[in-house]
């Protein structure tokens, strides 16, 4: 089974959690326009009042496709709860 990839884009500053929320939007937007499969998991994190952050977990074989476009700012393995 492949690994899944959650790739991450940091926020930071007190509006760092509506800017988080709002580049989710964005993300979801960016699935359903172009028709992306099995990639819907999508989220935000708040790390503390001055750190969220929003996610997107893909297969481990998307990596170059969807990094090259989006620019995320890190990514981690993503471990299923």
């Amino acid at each position: 089974m492949e690994r899944k990839i959650k790739l991450i884009w940091d926020f930071r500053g007190p509006a760092s959690l509506p800017t988080a929320r709002h580049h989710e939007i964005h993300l979801k937007e960016f699935i359903k326009n172009n028709n992306i499969q099995n990639t819907e998991i999508t989220g935000v994190e708040t790390l503390n009042d001055m750190h969220s952050l929003a996610f997107w977990v893909i297969p481990e074989s998307a990596i170059p496709t969807y990094r090259d476009v989006l620019k995320p700012h890190r990514a981690t393995v993503y471990a299923e709860e």
